[in-house]
């Protein structure tokens, strides 16, 4: 079947206007009035048509505009419907050609070389036409957009391609054709990049305002607000202390005062001790570790927090006193010992220890008074667990806990061990005898008196007390201490051949001072006794018979409680 030839349009006539990219055929007239550019070089026109000889009047070809190139169209299209040809894509991608600014020189140009003999070119409508005649078979036409349709009504139009694509001088730009296939790349569109860009910005800006925001409410949270009320305070003093203030003392005494913890079969409790070597000796009271007895558990705690088992080295129930060993532990800090005979009423004094389990407790008073005779325990009944203590007062707060710690002078130098408070209300003179709090009436084992204990019981395990080799009659209510006038448990009043007897003491002598000091009853003759070592000369005033004599009395030995 051939395919219909294509109209022509008479000039003055106007047809439908052609879409963006629409391909049309060069014009089969003479060139338009208004001088429009000619089509693309690249796209051959349609056969010539012959005259118009009547019916319907021809169509007019709009005038091409420059547009950029468009993918070639395909050899082969077949038509749709009767007298409609499909448009075609042509075989390769064409490049730009020089564009038409004007009207085209009426003189023909000359055919390139190899190009086909039946082209020619037509002034005016910038591209050859085949000299074919009629009815000869319609070359494959180039590809548009499918909404592009002839003037009229009719089908679409043919760019009326034959034959290669022509190139050089031929080759022109074709606005209203569609983009060639295979041609130079379109470069990236802007929009999209911008949009990146943006997305990149506005995270960085948010990353931004979050960590400013996160500064500031810390600020804010640490500090206050703005309108926040904010109280004067003093600066931060990070100056130290004088060694004889309260907190140097406490300073320098606290790495050598520990915490113990007593576990027995029947009771427990908790004390205090201080460090008195490097060995691990700790010296406490015997109440204190007591409650062991011979299977229990003693734990020693350090002021570092640093704890460790330790064990009985020796105690003694007269003295109260005893001491316990830690094993496999370094960097311990041994108290000084001063000297509690130096000791002078008002002395500025600080006491450590852990009343009711709260170790490390610091306070602080004065020495109240010397030489108070003072005794303690006695809660088995038979006496052997009383203690005679010729003891420091003090107005510092002693509390149960604080059994066995440490009494400071100024220069933190052990003077005596806290051992017993008057309760107010139990009146007991013992610190374990009840659980009242302090009311500024607390006593001390003078630390001469516990250093003599404490070397005997790490030397021997046992401490060795000073006597004097007679009975006392303990109910005595006179003033002074008297010697018994009648046997007790078929012990005679005076020892044969002890220190009593030996200084001539005879049975109902009244003792009244020792050294000068003077004793009001028979506790305060066995503490006056007690606070002498062994072998000590002691010079008594009695009354006999009315009458008042002086004795030399060398002091005895006994390791008996």
């Amino acid at each position: 079947m051939q395919r219909p030839e294509p109209r022509t349009a008479a000039p003055g006539w106007s047809g439908a206007t052609p879409a963006q990219g629409t391909a049309l055929p060069p014009s089969a007239g003479p060139l338009p009035p208004y001088g429009a550019p000619a089509p693309a070089a690249g796209y051959p026109s349609a056969p010539q048509a012959p005259p118009h000889t009547g019916g319907e009047p021809p169509h007019l070809t709009a005038p091409a505009e420059a547009a950029p190139p468009g993918p070639a169209a395909g050899p082969s299209a077949e038509p749709d419907g009767p007298g409609r040809p499909l448009l075609a894509k042509s075989g390769a991608p064409q490049a730009p050609g020089p564009q038409a600014s004007g009207p085209q020189a009426s003189a023909p140009q000359p055919a390139p070389e190899g190009a086909d003999p039946g082209f020619v070119p037509v002034p005016g409508d910038g591209g050859p036409r085949p000299a074919a005649p009629p009815h000869a078979a319609a070359p494959p036409h180039a590809a548009a957009p499918p909404h592009a349709a002839a003037p009229g009504g009719q089908g679409p139009v043919p760019p009326g391609a034959h034959g290669p694509v022509p190139h050089g001088a031929w080759q022109q730009y074709d606005p209203w054709s569609a983009p060639l296939q295979g041609g130079p790349a379109a470069p990236p569109r802007g929009p999209r990049n911008r949009r990146g860009l943006l997305a990149v910005g506005a995270v960085a800006l948010a990353l931004l305002a979050g960590g400013v925001g996160g500064g500031v409410g810390a600020y804010v949270e640490r500090y206050g607000g703005i309108n926040d009320i904010k109280l004067p305070q003093a600066a931060d003093d990070a100056g130290g202390r004088r060694p004889d203030s309260v907190a140097g003392i406490a300073q320098a005494a606290l790495p050598g005062v520990v915490t113990i913890h007593v576990r027995g079969n029947a009771e427990q409790g908790t004390g205090t001790g201080f460090v008195l070597d490097r060995q691990g000796h700790i010296l406490t009271n015997n109440h204190v570790v007591e409650p062991a007895g011979t299977g229990g558990e003693i734990s020693v705690t350090f002021s570092g927090g640093q704890t460790a088992k330790a064990k009985v080295v020796g105690q003694d129930g007269g003295y109260d006193l005893a001491v316990v060993q830690v094993e496999g532990v370094t960097g311990l800090r041994p108290l000084p010992l001063g000297n509690s005979d130096s000791v002078r009423v008002g002395d500025p004094v600080v006491a450590i220890g852990a009343p009711f389990d709260l170790a490390n407790t610091v306070t602080s008073g004065i020495i109240s008074a010397k030489q108070r005779p003072i005794t303690a325990g006695g809660e088995k009944g038979d006496g052997s667990d009383v203690s005679y203590v010729d003891a420091l007062q003090t107005d510092a707060p002693i509390n149960p806990g604080n059994s066995g710690g440490p009494l400071v002078d100024a220069r933190a130098r052990v003077i005596g061990i806290n051992s017993a408070i008057r309760a107010a209300d139990t009146g007991s003179g013992s610190e374990s005898g009840g659980q009242g709090g302090s009311i500024g009436l607390g006593f001390a084992i003078p630390i001469n008196q516990a250093k003599r204990v404490a070397e005997e019981l790490i030397n021997t395990g046992r401490a060795t007390h000073p006597v004097i080799g007679v009975t006392l009659e303990m109910e005595y209510a006179g003033d002074g201490a008297r010697v018994s006038e009648h046997s007790k448990g078929g012990k005679q009043p005076v020892t044969p051949g002890g220190p009593g007897a030996k200084a001539g003491l005879r049975a109902g002598d009244v003792i009244t001072e020792v050294d000068g000091a003077a004793v009001h009853s028979g506790e305060e003759l066995i503490v006056k006794i007690r606070s002498h070592r062994p072998g000590d000369t002691l010079l008594l005033t009695l009354q006999r018979g009315g009458k008042q004599q002086s004795v030399r009395l060398r002091l005895g030995s006994s390791t008996a409680g």
